[in-house]
């Protein structure tokens, strides 16, 4: 019998707001544990929360960008449940009236297009953290997170494996940064993901029982999670065992998932609208500010670098992953009007450099104009790609104009056929065990050949006259 997969995703993103949800305290990761509270946020008797104005705002742009049907009245409800990290003994989060309902993102897996249908929206305010100490059999708590303002994204159960679920958070995150909304860092914790799967036979139009899956904290973790757990699912039906709902833990270690608790239903958690905050009224002024706020997508950016650029597919989707590096492509294009030029020294040298650094690009001292200056000093011949590729770690590191760099050096390209044959010559008489093997059909040691004129020349030997020089020598 064939089985199929049936996937929902609880996505919980934390906002970038200066201060938390009900109270004025910050938001900042990694404080010293409980420097960031108050009595709002612990919960003590006779305080008032208010809302963040900010808070909403960002939720309504997430909504806007996904096309949602926006509730202009919403309502703040007490999920009640009793932990440790959580210091009122409920969550202040929405249950009947959400923020936002409906709304879709668009997914792509290996070229095929897929829409996954949301069912909500809402806000809601983050729990604290536990801290279990290895050692001793203790357990610490740090209420710094305490308030901090969530949003939570419920999909439908519309996906079908666990490479759709990478591919629904990877473009679900690529818009709350470009939103600036969250920072997207799944490490740190302000992008969480609950996932509920089930298997059923192929075909069948019944569910199976669902089991929720947490403490999955990277796009590997997710993937690896799913994919353990639908192959334990699939291995219980076919021993004719029944699938228990409840809620598992992942572990990385072992790539596997565990028991946590039973999974609790809605009126587990006995909801109610908080008498402490009044009703959420949104405003169609507010709507129509928003709206005119939101950026160039990810989705219709990339239609136009594919359309404007004549790029590929692949070469987009890594140009947009961020907003700032799409549009540092679009400002170097302007200066520098070669694209593919740009956007094979960006997919290498600028990303290695960033990747090194676990940078943003609008963290560093590269420019456009140097980037484009330095592309054209290649262009017309001035220096080689290999001098370019020397002298970029100073054009990134210092913000030096390569121009100045080439001039300070002597750093100008060699392409004097003259003085070149007679550095051929010598590297040819260099390698005579390589020259026969060239003359007897092993052509590709043309290409060693350069590299030791290049070698030889610390990279200033111009690689086409050097190419054809060769050509002739060899020839003879």
């Amino acid at each position: 019998m064939e089985f199929e997969a049936v996937i929902g995703l609880e996505v919980h993103a934390q906002l970038n707001t200066q201060t938390k949800m009900f109270c004025s305290c910050s938001t900042k990761f990694g404080k010293p544990p409980n420097t960031q509270v108050c009595p709002v946020c612990m919960g003590l008797p006779g305080v008032l929360p208010v809302i963040n104005k900010q808070a909403v705002e960002y939720a309504l742009k997430l909504a806007l960008a996904l096309n949602c049907k926006i509730n202009l009245k919403s309502i703040m409800a007490r999920k009640n449940y009793f932990y440790p990290d959580l210091p009122k003994n409920y969550q202040i989060s929405q249950y009947e009236l959400p923020l936002a309902e409906g709304g879709a993102v668009e997914i792509e897996v290996n070229g095929i297009k897929k829409k996954i249908n949301l069912v909500r929206i809402h806000m809601e305010e983050d729990a604290g953290k536990l801290i279990h100490d290895e050692k001793q059999p203790y357990s610490y708590v740090d209420f710094n997170r305490a308030g901090v303002p969530l949003l939570e994204i419920v999909s439908s159960p519309e996906i079908s494996s666990p490479e759709e679920a990478v591919a629904y958070l990877k473009t679900l995150r690529r818009i709350l940064r470009y939103l600036e909304i969250c920072d997207g860092n799944m490490e740190e914790g302000s992008l969480r993901c609950d996932a509920n799967v089930s298997v059923k036979p192929k075909g069948s139009e019944k569910f199976g029982t669902k089991v929720e899956l947490k403490n999955m904290n990277s796009f590997k973790h997710v993937e690896r999670a799913l994919n353990y757990e639908i192959k334990r699912q699939i291995g219980l039906l076919m021993e004719g065992k029944e699938i228990v709902q409840e809620t598992r833990l992942y572990d990385e270690a072992t790539q596997t998932t565990h028991p946590m608790r039973g999974k609790e239903e809605a009126h587990d958690y006995c909801y109610f609208p908080d008498p402490d905050l009044i009703e959420i009224q949104i405003e169609e002024s507010l709507l129509k500010r928003l709206e005119a706020e939101l950026p160039e997508l990810p989705k219709i950016k990339k239609e136009r670098f594919l359309k404007t650029y004549n790029l590929t597919p692949y070469e987009v989707d890594i140009l947009i992953e961020e907003k700032s590096l799409a549009e540092f492509f679009e400002k170097t294009v302007k200066i520098y009007p070669n694209p593919k030029a740009v956007s094979n020294f960006v997919l290498t040298e600028v990303l290695r450099y960033l990747n090194r650094d676990g940078k943003d690009i609008s963290e560093t001292n590269l420019k456009p104009e140097n980037l484009a200056q330095l592309l054209e000093l290649v262009e017309k011949e001035v220096i080689s790609i290999t001098i370019a590729k020397q002298i970029f770690p100073e054009v990134y590191e210092r913000g030096a104009e390569p121009k100045k760099i080439v001039e300070e050096r002597g750093l100008v390209q060699e392409s004097s056929e003259e003085k070149l044959k007679g550095i051929c010559e010598e590297i040819l008489a260099q390698n005579p065990a390589e020259v026969k093997k060239y003359k007897a059909g092993k052509k590709g040691l043309l290409g060693f050949f350069v590299g030791q004129v290049l070698k030889k020349t610390k990279g200033k030997a111009n690689p086409k006259v050097v190419n054809k020089i060769l050509t002739e020598l060899l020839e003879k």
